[in-house]
This record gives structure tokens, sequence and C-alpha cells, in this order.
């Protein structure tokens, strides 16, 4: 008896302390029924039934649809032809970085959006008749 009740108060240490890290991880506005410090201090006070009660009543019901670029649709991919992969199989992309972090790309823009400013200023001049004063030898 004394083993049953130790792997008991072992499952219910191992459930109160998922709940809590459950709780915290939480959006805050994803907590059902109470707010995310309710539901913490619940869980914390009373640790088998917070826990209980938090996974019936209180945790985020996970969006099924989200991310799904298909529904709704024939399930066919981006160009219209079938898709050959399964929803559980198709790759999914890399979500990339900012392409603010990265100098090349910003300096690239920077060249370009020059390039695009001496282009009109040398059509604006064209179309007033004046001659480049750079450009006269």
């Amino acid at each position: 008896m004394p083993l049953l009740d130790g792997m008991l108060g072992f499952v219910v240490f191992g459930l109160w302390i998922f709940c809590l890290l459950d709780i915290i991880t939480s959006p805050a506005g994803s907590c059902r029924n109470l707010g995310k410090s309710v539901w913490l201090i619940l869980a914390f006070l009373l640790p088998g039934i917070g826990s209980i009660v938090w996974l019936v009543a209180g945790r985020p019901i996970a969006d099924r649809t989200a991310g799904r670029r298909d529904q709704g649709k024939d399930r066919s991919s981006w160009h219209g032809h079938p898709s050959t992969f399964s929803d559980r199989e198709r790759p999914r992309h890399c979500v990339s970085s900012s392409p603010d972090d990265h100098e090349v790309f910003l300096r690239g823009v920077r060249e370009r959006a020059e390039q695009q400013r001496r282009a009109y200023q040398a059509q604006k001049r064209l179309e007033l008749g004046e001659t480049d004063p750079m450009h006269d030898s």
C-alpha cells in the first residue's frame, strides 16, 4: 500500500508541475473561463484538483484550422496542381528572419533607391529641357 501511495503522489506531483508550466507558458488571452493569474493561483494552492480543473476547463483549445492554406479548397497546391503530400507529410517552410537584420540586404535597398532617384531626376531634367551640369564637358 505505501508503494501505491508513493506512486500516486509522484503522478500528482508530475501533473502539478506540468500544469504549472503549461499555465505559465500559455498566452494570457487564450486561457478559458478564468484569467491566467487566477489559474496559476488555483493550480498552485490546490495541486491535484487545480491541475485537473485546469486541464478540463482552463487550458486553451488548439486551433486546428490555423495554418491550413487549402481550407475549403480542393486540396491543390498554389499553382493549381494536385498536391503530392498529405497534410502531415507536406514540407514546412522555414520562417525567415527579419530583412532589417541583414546589412547586405539593406545596402542593396539603399543602392537601388539611389539609382531610382538619379534616374527620376534625369528624366525630369529631360522633360524640362535642362542639361545635366555634371555630364557637360
